[in-house]
């Protein structure tokens, strides 16, 4: 399959993959139809999708079952009267569906809005008005269409709702019930162009309202070097990302690339995490490769991993958050297995990441991909030397790069100040040693400034990580009229040392930093809390905790 859109699909290191990587790109390039449906011609009783839930269901679906079900969903939806151009906002958590639908709406050229079921009516009005969507399809969870149906008067824009499940509320379309009745699918006439717009993302961000991420449909395009190259995924893969559907990184693990490798998608449709629960899913299963964020490996490391047979586990990667090199250090000495990490913005695709050609550094985010032109940046504009920390930013030539996003929707200015003059700025704090890795610093906004010194947090973080008593940790500076800022740590700590948590605890930690990293890091404040504030993707609000010490 990739030969079809890479002139060279092996690369055996660094060199080769940065002098001869180079896409084949087609016109009207659409992912339902030039990757899927062609995997059901080719192979169609290849298993695409295995999909389970916490109540014991299990759902094997091939690649030529998925293009029947696509097919018969898109012709529902079109007989809803959604077409090429329309905004459609999916809240469908794990369900099974979810994969149809995106599908189908892939096919019909609409424009999808994945979205977290844990939005309020505020939230769903602000998406509504903001991108006019036409529809939203959602799963029959009450809290869900509850919401749906306050946001509904404020939301004159929308014209249809769908609900998949037993407990349909009235004024929703029965999806399971009406599917049944669709007519045969019509391929539409007018192809979309592969700069329409195919999928939309409002961010979760540390601050501020959601943007508006909008991209083209090449972007799918670009997520086969995320599944085929960084998770290194092959036919005989069944890999597992752990993300919900309203994240982009589902589409970054449980869709595009792995799709274009004929990897096995496995989806484990959970309502609460249990570190026990996911190791015995992979164990049950044969899970070959596995992606998850950070948070998700502390966790796991903190289970005795000798007591589930892993055997099959071949490949590791993460992404979301800063790896700590604690977290690295401590699963590969229980599994034997590297985590390979990578980074990349709801903005972009894969943007630095550790191959498999590459030996991984622990805590580094690895190289630049190479689809995109990578460099760091001072505060003035210069770029940075080794070892010099700086912004990470996309240079974008006469050609936007394959995976980058077409813009902020309806915001030229959110636009033009995060990209002008060919760049194409991040927001990123990192640094690059003499090798070409690069290591994370933090958001520009959490950089601490401190007796004349910069301190990132993720710094501090990973000298925390390194103390058994800490499960999370987060780091931000709070202002103080002597050295301008002095260093907090917010911190959850293991269960067992949760009767420890007292000042005795908190000089032990402070000097565990000491000895760890630079003295003159180590946090003055710690708070111990039972949970960090995150975003609904599950990354840490460090603005939140500033403000909250502000006020």
């Amino acid at each position: 399959m990739i030969e079809r859109f890479l002139k060279q699909t092996t690369f055996t290191s660094v060199e080769d993959y940065n002098k001869n990587l180079e896409f084949i790109i087609p016109d009207n390039f659409n992912f339902a139809y030039d990757v899927m449906d062609e995997w059901a011609k080719e192979e169609p009783q290849r298993l695409a999708l295995l999909w389970t839930n916490d109540q014991g269901m299990e759902i094997r679906t091939t690649f030529g079952q998925l293009k029947e079900q696509t097919d018969q969903c898109a012709a529902y939806l079109q007989s809803l009267g959604i077409a090429k151009g329309d905004p459609v906002m999916l809240i469908l958590k794990r369900r099974y569906e979810w994969w149809v639908v995106m599908l189908a709406l892939h096919k019909l050229a609409a424009v999808v809005i994945p979205a977290t079921h844990m939005l309020t009516k505020h939230d769903i009005v602000y998406r509504n008005t903001r991108a006019s969507v036409k529809a939203i399809i959602c799963v029959d969870d009450e809290y869900v269409t509850q919401q749906i149906i306050a946001a509904m008067p404020e939301s004159p824009m929308v014209d249809t709702l769908v609900a998949i499940g037993d407990n349909v509320p009235e004024g929703f379309h029965d999806y399971l019930k009406e599917i049944a009745d669709a007519p045969e699918f019509k391929k539409p006439e007018v192809a979309n162009d592969n700069d329409d717009t195919m999928l939309m993302y409002f961010t979760s961000g540390t601050s501020g309202e959601p943007k508006m991420v909008a991209h083209d449909f090449l972007y799918a395009m670009g997520h086969l070097t995320t599944g085929v190259f960084w998770h290194n995924l092959h036919k005989d893969s069944l890999h597992l990302t752990v993300a919900d559907t309203g994240w982009g990184k589902a589409v970054w693990g449980k869709f595009y690339g792995q799709w274009f490798a004929g990897a096995t998608v496995f989806v484990f449709d959970h309502e609460k995490f249990s570190a026990d629960t996911m190791l015995r899913q992979m164990e049950k299963y044969h899970v070959t490769s596995f992606c998850a964020p950070p948070t998700i490996y502390r966790f796991m490391i903190r289970e005795d991993l000798s007591r589930y047979d892993l055997s099959a586990l071949q490949y590791c990667c993460t992404a979301g958050e800063a790896l700590n090199p604690a977290v690295y250090d401590k699963f590969f000495e229980q599994t034997g297995i590297h985590l390979m990490e990578g980074f990349g913005q709801t903005e972009t695709t894969m943007t630095l990441g550790t191959m498999p050609w590459m030996t991984p550094k622990p805590g580094s985010m690895g190289m630049p991909n190479a689809q995109y032109d990578i460099g760091l940046l001072k505060s003035d504009g210069t770029p940075c030397e080794d070892g010099e920390k700086g912004e990470i930013v996309i240079k974008v030539g006469e050609r936007k790069p394959i995976g980058l996003f077409k813009e902020y929707y309806r915001d030229p200015e959110l636009t033009h100040e995060a990209w002008h003059d060919g760049i194409y700025h991040t927001g990123d704090m990192a640094w690059r040693d003499e090798d070409g890795y690069y290591w994370f610093e933090g958001r520009i906004d959490d950089v601490i400034k401190s007796s004349g010194y910069r301190i990132g947090p993720f710094e501090v973080e990973s000298a925390l990580m390194t103390h058994p008593a800490v499960v999370e940790c987060a780091i931000t500076g709070v202002p103080d009229d002597i050295r301008g800022m002095v260093v907090k740590a917010t911190i959850v700590l293991g269960k067992e040392w949760k009767d420890k948590a007292g000042d005795d605890l908190v000089k032990e930690l402070q000097q565990h930093v000491k000895h760890e990293t630079a003295p003159y890091k180590y946090p003055r404040i710690v708070e111990f809390v039972d949970e960090l504030p995150k975003t609904i993707s599950g990354k840490i609000r460090r603005v939140e905790i500033r403000q909250k010490d502000t006020k």
